[in-house]
């Protein structure tokens, strides 16, 4: 009988401990796809981070390491610069990545470090119970902002892909979501690219990726979905924001 499926080897048979409707094991996949359509299974290290991705070096079948809260630019340049024919990656979350950690990838950017970055956007603490977080949208509720996040006191939620496409350094950014097949398909091809990209030399090559937590939002996973695209996907748009490879 033909295989027409199977699970890819780059996913370790730990069971994921997200929550259910969370998009966290999605884009678990689509890394792990991604890393096995180029042939780099036995030549790739990611960087864990801290927040709900935390245990992924228990779900990806390579060498991991676990970064502090916000510094898994800086693990990630490290390795790079020690191992420069290896494939480095960061998967992390807008608390990692935006808040604590925005230095971090501000300057790796500058620096143009050729590393692959996994950045998942699901516009609030998820890990820590709920909180406010700098991708949080203008008057959306969470445990710290129990009226709405108010945008004079707390200005506007950061738009990484626009503010990092600015930086010379700065190779690939794109936005995707995961709130459809269509938008899927689009999010494992702009994976990829990022992880190709690196592999041929360049840097900071950075995918977005739109996602729910249902358990913080107080949705249904399908609400949770629907949530995504009525309201993120308007702040956030989609799309390439830059692309040196196809200038």
């Amino acid at each position: 009988m033909a295989v027409v499926f199977e699970k890819t080897k780059m996913l370790t048979d730990t069971v994921f401990h997200y929550c259910p409707g969370c998009n966290h094991g999605i884009a678990h996949r689509l890394v792990a796809e991604s890393i096995e359509d180029l042939g780099l299974e036995d030549n790739v290290i990611g960087v864990a981070p801290v927040g709900c991705a935390v245990f992924a070096y228990n779900y990806f079948n390579c060498d991991m390491y676990e970064a502090a809260h916000g510094r898994a630019p800086a693990v990630a340049t490290g390795i790079k610069r020690v191992h420069p024919e290896v494939c480095v990656f960061t998967y992390q979350g807008d608390g990692d990545l935006a808040s604590i950690g925005t230095n971090e990838i501000v300057h790796a950017a500058h620096r143009g470090e050729k590393l692959t970055v996994i950045f998942i956007n699901n516009a609030i603490y998820g890990m820590t119970g709920g909180q406010m977080a700098p991708t949080t949208l203008v008057g959306q509720k969470t445990t710290t902002s129990p009226y709405g996040r108010s945008e004079e006191w707390c200005g506007a939620p950061i738009k990484i892909c626009e503010m990092l496409s600015q930086i010379p350094g700065c190779y690939y950014a794109e936005r995707v979501a995961l709130n459809s097949t269509a938008n899927i398909i689009k999010a494992k091809k702009a994976i990829t690219k990022a992880f190709r990209y690196q592999m041929e030399g360049h840097g900071l090559n950075i995918v977005e990726v739109l996602s729910t937590c249902p358990t913080n939002w107080g949705l249904s996973p399908v609400e949770a979905m629907k949530w995504l695209e009525e309201n993120m996907i308007p702040y956030y748009p989609l799309g390439v924001y830059k692309d040196k490879g196809a200038e």
